[in-house]
């Protein structure tokens, strides 16, 4: 309860979330929201600036921007979070084995973690979205195996410590099987540094997609997506003479990104006493 309070007293927890609230609801009510179709081309419509039929405009294809920002919101959410879920399955459960059983387990484990990390983050996406045929399932997959290393390393620290405390050793001398014992006992301790990790992941993720967008390796056309829609107007003379087409969904990129970090933000040092102790000694 005392994390929650702090929560609520914190602005950038209140302004994350609010943030993110609204994109959920543009995500969510995108068929009440958008006000037209979001692929339906108009090529008398084209480039037409921001007005009361098309409040940001439309692109190069006629296409009403606001509604295609509404949904590609429905884009950027689901590859954060499904991308997140994967990432946090496969980290979650690697960290903890190697933590608990230590020797060739974890020398296996984190020498994977260290090949998968050795790699820049954009290049291994690109090598492993080219290799496949690019489709939103492959970004869902390929952004969440490559998140899995850094969460391995996290959860594996934190259940070196949690595997040495009394009570663990205590309950493992009781006959407590290995399996009990790990997803029983030590994952609870070790839950707090994930949400926080996973939450920024979110925004990580957000911006992975956008690239594999903009390089033509994300969601394939016609579907909407913010980092094609960006690359989409990335024409010079489109940029100087209709700037909406770019600049609406970069600055919804940037307003989610921001929003998921300030809330991570929160949420590390409401979980984390030291991060929450040294915060309010601050202030």
């Amino acid at each position: 309860m005392s994390a929650w309070r702090q929560l609520r007293r914190d602005p950038r927890a209140i302004g994350g979330a609010a943030v993110v609230l609204a994109i959920v609801i543009a995500a969510v009510g995108a068929p009440l929201l958008a006000r037209a179709n979001p692929i339906a081309l108009d090529l008398v419509e084209r480039l037409r600036p921001p007005s009361a039929a098309h409040w940001l405009g439309t692109d190069g294809e006629g296409r009403d921007v606001w509604a295609r920002l509404i949904y590609g919101a429905r884009i950027s959410l689901a590859v954060g979070c499904i991308s997140q879920a994967i990432a946090v399955g496969l980290g979650v459960t690697m960290g903890l084995l190697a933590g608990y059983y230590g020797r060739w387990v974890d020398e296996i484990i984190m020498r994977l973690a260290d090949v998968t990390l050795a790699f820049p983050t954009l290049l291994l996406l690109i090598a492993m979205v080219a290799a496949l045929q690019p489709s939103l399932v492959v970004v869902f997959a390929t952004v969440g195996f490559v998140g899995w290393a850094g969460m391995a390393r996290l959860v594996r620290g934190q259940t070196l410590v949690v595997r040495d405390l009394e009570y663990v050793q205590a309950i493992r001398a009781l006959g407590a099987r290995d399996r009990r014992l790990l997803w029983r006992h030590v994952l609870p301790n070790v839950i707090a540094p994930v949400i926080v990790a996973a939450t920024l992941g979110i925004a990580g993720a957000i911006m992975a997609e956008a690239a594999l967008s903009f390089l033509g390796l994300g969601v394939q056309p016609p579907t909407p997506s913010w980092g094609a829609m960006i690359a989409d107007g990335r024409d010079l003379d489109q940029l100087r003479h209709a700037p909406w087409t770019s600049l609406a969904p970069g600055l919804a990129i940037g307003a989610a990104v921001l929003a998921f970090n300030l809330l991570g933000d929160a949420l590390r040092d409401a979980l984390d006493p030291r991060y929450g102790g040294s915060s309010r000694a601050g202030q």
